[in-house]
């Protein structure tokens, strides 16, 4: 696996949304990002080692204030920013155990853990570790996912722990329930599997969704949640590139802003709770820091629906 360059905590700096200091210390804030900067299994565009700090870079220009929270909410909840976890040659498994194990102390703390990729399969690492806190007797965990792609086949290129396979592993390792948004594109393996297994997989294709012009698909949605522990990954390539266009496999029809604001909604509102968050697959390109700053805004939204539903007010 190719290297990494490391990044120091100071190259981080004040973090994401470049808050006040007292808004974003380790102990008091509510809520910890982690950046993954994995890139091992890509296959077409490459660029997403630098997701992670393009984002953080971005969202030092995204507005604190949101209005539908009729203030300033990050100031209410605290955002941390963790190192960069090491990605260094050798077995990808690694990296993603020291992932699992990261975010296993983010939330033993009680903290949100809210990861950021990377290529899509750093996922494994933090739901491996939120699977593993949900108490004995309850219901099974449940991953939204927010995709273009199915990411279901058994291998590929070679890889089980391929981007392309990152939710196959997840549903044979933990048991998970996946609810899929926006997918646009799979093979006929992936189809097949959705097929086999209506307990373990419901697709919302993009071409129904924009179809459905009364939006029952959400209502559907917020069925399937309720009550149930969430772990919510957001592929950006979910959207479609007319709102993030640099990503390593831009599909034409995906969500929109409107959409993807709605869906951030139904899964706050609908869920017993977000146990955690991650955003992944932003390739940063020349010319597109559009891409970044869309990316930035749409992971500040749905990480405050989250602290809200959690009860995350003032720290």
């Amino acid at each position: 696996m190719a290297a990494t360059p490391p990044v120091s905590h100071d190259e981080v700096d004040s973090g994401f949304l470049d808050l006040p200091a007292d808004h974003r210390r380790r102990e008091t804030s509510r809520v910890h990002v982690l950046p993954v900067p994995l890139e091992e299994t890509v296959s077409y565009g490459g660029g997403t080692r630098d997701g992670p700090r393009a984002i953080i870079d971005a969202s030092k220009q995204v507005e604190l204030f949101d209005r539908p929270f009729g203030g300033e909410p990050a100031l209410e909840y605290g955002i941390h920013t963790l190192p960069p976890v090491p990605v260094e040659p050798g077995p990808i498994e690694a990296v993603l155990d020291r992932v699992r194990a990261a975010v296993a102390g983010i939330a033993a703390a009680g903290k949100l853990p809210v990861v950021l990729g990377g290529e899509h399969t750093v996922t494994v690492g933090p739901v491996r570790a939120v699977h593993a806190a949900i108490p004995a007797g309850a219901p099974p965990l449940t991953v939204v996912q927010v995709d273009a792609h199915a990411d279901l086949r058994e291998a590929y290129q070679g890889s089980r722990y391929s981007h392309a396979c990152v939710m196959r592993r997840l549903i044979e390792e933990t048991g998970c329930r996946l609810l899929q948004v926006g997918i646009r594109s799979l093979c006929a393996e992936e189809d097949a599997f959705i097929r086999g297994h209506p307990d373990s997989v419901r697709a919302f294709f993009a071409d129904e969704i924009h179809a459905d012009g009364r939006g029952s698909w959400l209502g559907e949605l917020a069925r399937r949640l309720r009550g149930r522990s969430v772990y919510l990954t957001i592929d950006v390539d979910g959207l479609d590139p007319s709102v993030i266009p640099a990503t390593g496999t831009p599909e034409p029809g995906g969500l929109s802003w409107r959409q993807a604001m709605a869906l951030l909604e139904t899964v706050s509102r609908a869920a017993g709770q977000i146990v955690g968050i991650d955003c992944v697959e932003l390739a940063p390109s020349p010319g597109m820091h559009s891409a970044a700053f869309a990316s930035a805004k749409l992971l500040y939204r749905a990480i405050s629906l989250a602290a809200r539903r959690r009860g995350f007010g003032a720290r």
